[in-house]
């Protein structure tokens, strides 16, 4: 097995899944990335055609908001994925991602990742299920942060 795949499939996102599924995605990789502390990962709006599956490091999820500073939303860190906009049309960044520390991650290509769930439907099933987790995770964060609206939290 290729050193990419065994990198991935010890990648906790991808616990469970059988090796072969794991070369499948391997061929769909970029590569590993790094990025140095206080790099912007990701803007709001921008076209959404890769996810990351985090390896060492912590990253910032935030919201711009006018005339003040950004809201971190969520931190993701080692062992977790980031980035579910490649799955939704319009294939936008709904979020904000900045590291917090450098960053090391595995990057997938998400065209060529949603090609290879449609050509293997019970794969993606699978992909799908645990992309809706993190996708849930995001909006309860971003719930909890919104309770916070009138604090005095910044």
């Amino acid at each position: 097995m290729p050193e990419l795949a065994e990198r991935m499939l010890a990648h906790p996102f991808l616990a469970g899944f059988e090796p072969d599924d794991v070369e499948r995605l391997a061929a769909v990789s970029v590569g590993p990335i790094e990025w140095p502390a206080e790099a912007i990962v990701a803007r709001t709006g921008a076209v959404a055609d890769r996810c990351y599956l985090v390896e060492r490091g912590d990253l910032a999820v935030e919201v711009q908001r006018p005339g003040r500073p950004p809201r971190v939303i969520q931190t993701v860190n080692d062992g977790e994925v980031l980035g579910w906009s490649w799955l939704v049309e319009p294939y936008r960044w709904s979020f904000d991602v900045r590291s917090l520390t450098p960053t090391t991650a595995i990057e997938l290509d998400g065209p060529a990742l949603r090609a290879a769930m449609e050509a293997d439907p019970s794969l993606g099933y699978r992909i799908v299920t645990r992309f809706t987790a993190v996708m849930a995770g995001r909006l309860e964060a971003t719930r909890l942060q919104l309770l916070d609206v009138y604090g005095t939290r910044d």
